[in-house]
């Protein structure tokens, strides 16, 4: 059934990281028209109820409807230990994560974390995330049955770790290809989903395994590659000590053949200049994961600079390092990051990154991440009025921008009143 969402309509004609002004890359409109699960088209409400008299008026009155949120990396296994105490990565990994990965094992248990992450991330205004498993494939099986069934889409992948890591979460280089290429023959492409090739980082796989890894990349090109570069300066060094005749920490990637356009690398915090050439010679995408990298201590991204340079990049809560499973939190701390780094990010650059920005980082540019007609109909409707604190600053508002800065600062859950799949109301 066709409907016509009315409110405040943000959309996308460019990037606004690029031009005079970022709002140049920014058009509002009065009302946008879904039908078979697709935006048909943006306009004026009384036009476009002129032109499909057929379609179901819904009215947002002053709120804002944008693209659905998209999350460009999280660990959906993690979801029961967010928020975890006092750790860095390493010891992170070995106190909280490691144990909890281990009961992923079970199906059920699986299941039951799966459809909770789906849950609140939806509850936060996530249409499309970008997830971790674990080594087992049941909980491959898990994430994508579940999105599946909510008629999602999604991007996710076996991790695959052969050293560095306890008994019961190790793979080996042999098991690591032979499950993630079944995996793929069952998954990559199916409905709305995309696999990702997920090596967890280069400490946690052998030589051999990269290079399997790197092997099946080659032979499934349309797939992802996702893992993790550069959070932190001792992870750093650890790379070193693990691949020593290596140039860079990308260089254990590059070496095996996990460089690509398809490609996305997690935090990207402490990059080298080749890395950052590299990088953007082969169009690979770097995610901003803020909440992360302040919660575990890991550093300040670059974000003007990789900007400036060209790069590809997205947003995203890296729950359960991160410390929410709100994208309105990432956005606010990427903010204040970039204030930290001498940059104040603009509203419309971080409605940007958290939804084209972000789905560009996929390679979904041309399915999610912004309204426009012919992409799928996942949006998220903002109240720019959720609590009393946020009201009384969008009182005084002189214009869109200011009206919707304080929901992008101090906004949560609260804030987010409708969520649209495939044009279908899924939250509340």
């Amino acid at each position: 059934m066709a409907k016509i969402l009315t409110g405040q309509v943000l959309s996308f004609t460019g990037t606004p990281f690029a031009g005079e002004t970022p709002t140049d890359a920014v058009t509002l409109s009065d009302a946008v028209l879904i039908k078979d699960g697709k935006i048909a088209a943006l306009g004026a409400a009384q036009t476009l109820m002129a032109q499909s008299p057929e379609a179901t008026v819904i009215d947002h009155g002053d709120m804002i409807i944008s693209a659905g949120f998209v999350d460009a990396h999280v660990h959906y296994p993690q979801t029961a230990i967010v928020a975890s105490w006092g750790k860095r990565l390493i010891d992170w990994l070995n106190t909280y994560t490691f144990p909890e990965e281990m009961r992923f094992c079970d199906p059920a248990y699986a299941r039951e974390i799966a459809e909770r992450y789906l849950d609140l991330s939806i509850s936060n205004g996530t249409t499309t995330a970008c997830s971790f498993c674990t080594i087992h494939p049941e909980s491959v099986d898990a994430l994508f049955t579940a999105a599946r069934a909510r008629g999602q889409r999604l991007v996710a992948g076996k991790t695959c770790m052969d050293r560095n890591a306890p008994d019961g979460l190790r793979d080996t280089a042999q098991i690591a290809y032979d499950q993630s290429a079944a995996l793929i023959e069952q998954w990559h492409g199916a409905d709305r989903l995309t696999y990702a090739i997920t090596p967890r980082f280069s400490p946690t796989s052998t030589p051999e395994q990269l290079e399997a890894m790197g092997a099946l990349w080659k032979e499934h090109p349309t797939c992802l590659m996702q893992t993790h570069l550069s959070e932190q300066t001792d992870e750093i060094e650890w790379v070193k000590s693990l691949f020593p005749q290596a140039r860079d920490y990308l260089d254990t990637y590059e070496e095996f053949g996990l460089l690509g356009a398809r490609g996305v690398y997690g935090h990207a915090i402490h990059l080298e200049e080749r890395e950052r050439h590299r990088l953007r010679e082969y169009g690979a995408a770097l995610v901003h994961c803020p909440t992360s990298n302040t919660f575990i201590g890991s550093g300040l991204f670059d974000m003007a600079g990789l900007m400036a340079e060209g790069q590809r990049i997205g947003l995203a809560t890296d729950t359960g390092g991160g410390s929410s499973f709100s994208m309105l939190r990432t956005m606010a701390a990427a903010y204040e990051i970039g204030q930290l780094k001498g940059h104040a990010l603009h509203p419309a650059q971080l409605l940007w990154l958290a939804t084209q920005g972000s789905a560009a980082a996929l390679r979904l540019e041309d399915k999610v991440g912004n309204i426009t007609p012919g992409l799928e109909a996942d949006l998220v409707v903002l109240d720019l009025h959720s609590t009393p604190a946020i009201a009384q600053r969008t009182q005084r508002a002189d214009d869109i921008w200011e009206s919707v800065f304080p929901t992008l600062m101090m906004g949560d859950d609260r804030a987010i009143a409708q969520v649209y799949i495939a044009g279908e109301a899924v939250h509340p």
